[in-house]
């Protein structure tokens, strides 16, 4: 019985900005422990019996972020599945489904979001292996969450009789969406309800077939996705037409409500999906005045409070029970008690066309990453580092022109004819309209400063040649 681990790894995280953004979500950072998220759910399986290599969902802007932090904890994916825009969980399961099932037609898929925190991998694995007993025989199994108090932010699942020859399994009676404090507080009571973890085990067919039945639109524009997919260097790119036919729709509304096969096993193993600031900081390390600090932070009679400093040193005196979050663009400060209203905050810069909830200063690209320094009238000053081997796409722009410090490390530098090699103090400059590339032929990452100057100096002036990373 092989288990294959599918990682979904789509979502904006929106509830912990400013460090969470659309380029880079939250499960691509780094919020409990020195791994990101993804990595750390990628390696909650690794090395278990039985269980392969992972199978990867995510949006294409992501491709490549998600493939360098899988090569940074030696994690060769079974595949890299790019979804052309979000359709929600039943159909990003359902093209994972199609992928297995064609490869290994009795594969079992264990399918996890990228973005929670376990902190019981023991107790975790023996419910893998729990719900894995009752999958193999057709069951839709789901890990439902020992609940440790009334929380209102999570649905519920009520459990029924219990599966017959099961150790630990039972019936879903049915699915509850987030209650009110007093309903949450009977269920705590009652005993038999659960969070709902959106943690799931099954066969791939077994999933497709109940599909198929209730949301057969969805199953056939997800198989036809696959079918018609496209190998794009290591990533596989599903066909946009038809992926894009499929309805949006989670899988709990699309399959586990209404199936008959569903049932859930209770897992106590420390879990938390992370949806807020007040959440990560129940399960961050704190100290004796209940404070989870990260960064550079000075604290004088603090207590209660996460603290997050990004680039500089952050002090807080006579203060409780507060979120502050400082990033090179942005500060946010909110009581505890308030963080749900942080999507406020996004809501508000998306309706002033601003960029703070796009994207941080440091912007990551195949080759390398950019990070704004200075920015005025007509000018732009930014720091680039390019990878050993990283080869930006041969490009010219209509507006701008470029100079180039090189820091430290070698340049390969292409204008128009000419080729040169650049090393530490030395300059190069690239007139508006003149096609260019910058490489990084050696060892060690190559750092420069760019100095752009012109009329318009927007990402968008970018006419691309020849990339050999295939964007557009």
């Amino acid at each position: 019985m092989k288990i294959y681990p599918v990682i979904l790894s789509g979502g904006a995280g929106t509830r912990l900005w400013p460090l969470s953004r659309a380029a880079m979500p939250k499960q691509l950072l780094p919020l409990v422990s020195d791994r990101t998220m993804l990595q750390e759910t990628v390696l909650r399986m690794a090395g278990q019996p039985e269980v392969q290599a992972p199978l990867v969902v995510c949006g294409n802007e992501h491709r490549f972020l998600v493939a360098e932090q899988l090569r940074e904890i030696g994690v060769t994916p079974l595949a890299i599945l790019l979804e052309p825009l979000g359709r929600n969980t039943a159909p990003a399961v359902a093209v994972a489904a199609y992928f297995l099932k064609a490869i290994d037609p009795e594969a079992m898929m264990l399918v996890l979001p990228a973005d929670h925190v376990i902190d019981d991998l023991a107790a975790f694995h023996a419910a893998v292996g729990q719900a894995a007993v009752l999958a193999a025989d057709g069951a839709l199994a789901t890990f439902g969450i020992v609940p440790t108090g009334p929380e209102t932010g999570y649905g519920y699942i009520k459990s029924g009789p219990a599966v017959a020859g099961a150790e630990h399994g039972y019936q879903v009676d049915r699915f509850v969406e987030k209650p009110d404090l007093e309903t949450a507080e009977s269920f705590v009571s009652a005993g038999n309800y659960y969070w709902n973890s959106g943690m799931f085990l099954f066969r791939a067919r077994s999933y497709l077939e109940e599909l198929a039945e209730f949301k057969p639109a969805i199953a056939s524009a997800c198989e036809a996705a696959v079918r018609a997919d496209s190998k794009d260097l290591d990533f596989f790119r599903l066909d946009e037409a038809a992926f894009t036919s499929s309805p949006s729709d989670s899988i709990d509304y699309a399959v586990m409500e209404r199936t008959s096969h569903a049932v859930v096993v209770p897992a106590d193993i420390g879990w938390s999906d992370v949806g807020s600031w007040s959440a990560l900081h129940q399960v961050q390390a704190r100290d004796a005045n209940g404070n989870a600090v990260r960064g550079d932070v000075y604290l004088d009679d603090v207590s209660g409070s996460l603290v997050r400093a990004e680039s500089r040193i952050v002090a807080l005196v006579g203060v409780k029970d507060l979120v502050v979050v400082e990033t090179k663009d942005a500060v946010l400060v909110a009581h505890k008690d308030q963080v749900q209203r942080v999507k406020q905050i996004v809501d508000h810069l998306k309706g002033k066309d601003r960029t703070e909830h796009l994207q941080h200063t440091r912007v990551y690209r195949p080759w390398g990453c950019y990070e704004g320094i200075d920015i005025g009238d007509r000018f732009q000053v930014k720091r680039i580092t390019v990878n050993p081997g990283g080869k930006l796409s041969l490009q010219m722009h209509h507006h701008r022109a470029e100079h180039w410090i090189v820091v430290s490390g070698t340049a390969r530098v292409t204008c128009g004819d000419s080729v040169q090699l650049l090393t530490e103090n030395e300059s190069t400059y690239i007139p508006i309209g003149m096609s260019h590339r910058l490489e990084n032929p050696g060892k060690l990452p190559l750092h420069l400063i760019e100095v752009q100057s012109g009329s318009y100096l927007g990402e968008d002036d970018i006419v691309r040649f020849e990339d050999v990373y295939q964007r557009a």
